[in-house]
């Protein structure tokens, strides 16, 4: 009897471990993806920028309005298949057909732009800012402790608030990091902390 009931326990173990870390890895994985679907709208949202900053120089321009559709209408109309992998994102097929309605108009006014005054400061004031990428690499090199994603997301967002940045995002982009050596990841308890490889050293 003593034995069964040993087996038993053993069992027992086995599988709560298995399923603790099943519940981890499927945990990692929502916020992997919901990190994606956090960076396609954010991308899908300075793309609708850039897009009416554009229409706006055409305007001051006088430019005819060329006829592009800069969103796909949610009408059922069909919609090519990407060609690419599929994204969780169900606006993906927006933002490819957004992403060439303004390099379009982008060309057309650049060239128009050339002979008369320069109007549009605020997009080139907007190609000029630093990437998330950039801001996060800096902002742990200033550091002299390790910080966590939500301290950086916070530090982010205080110095830019006007990007609203998520955590998520900059949880994403420090893994990045963390990917391609620029950044060192540590971990204490159940917290993970980030820190610029020079100060880790």
């Amino acid at each position: 009897m003593p034995g069964s009931t040993a087996v038993g326990t053993e069992l027992t173990s086995q599988y709560t471990a298995q399923v603790t870390s099943d519940l981890e890895r499927n945990a990692k994985e929502q916020e992997r993806i919901s990190a994606e679907i956090a960076a396609l709208q954010e991308q899908m949202a300075a793309l609708q920028h850039d897009h009416s900053v554009l229409v706006n120089v055409q305007q001051v321009l006088g430019i005819a309005p060329v006829p592009v559709q800069p969103a796909a209408k949610p009408d059922g109309a069909a919609v090519p298949t990407p060609r690419k992998k599929t994204s969780p994102e169900p606006g993906a097929g927006k933002r490819t057909r957004a992403k060439k309605a303004a390099g379009t108009q982008g060309a057309t006014t650049s060239k128009k732009s050339a002979d008369k005054k320069p109007t549009d400061k605020n997009a080139a004031a907007k190609a000029s800012q630093p990437t998330l990428v950039e801001l996060v690499r800096s902002l742990l090199t200033e550091q002299s402790e390790p910080r966590s994603a939500a301290e950086v997301a916070t530090a982010l967002d205080k110095a830019h608030p006007e990007r609203r940045i998520k955590t998520t995002v900059v949880r994403t982009t420090l893994e990045g990091l963390v990917a391609k050596d620029q950044a060192q990841r540590t971990k204490q308890g159940t917290s993970v902390y980030y820190t610029a490889p020079n100060t880790a050293e």
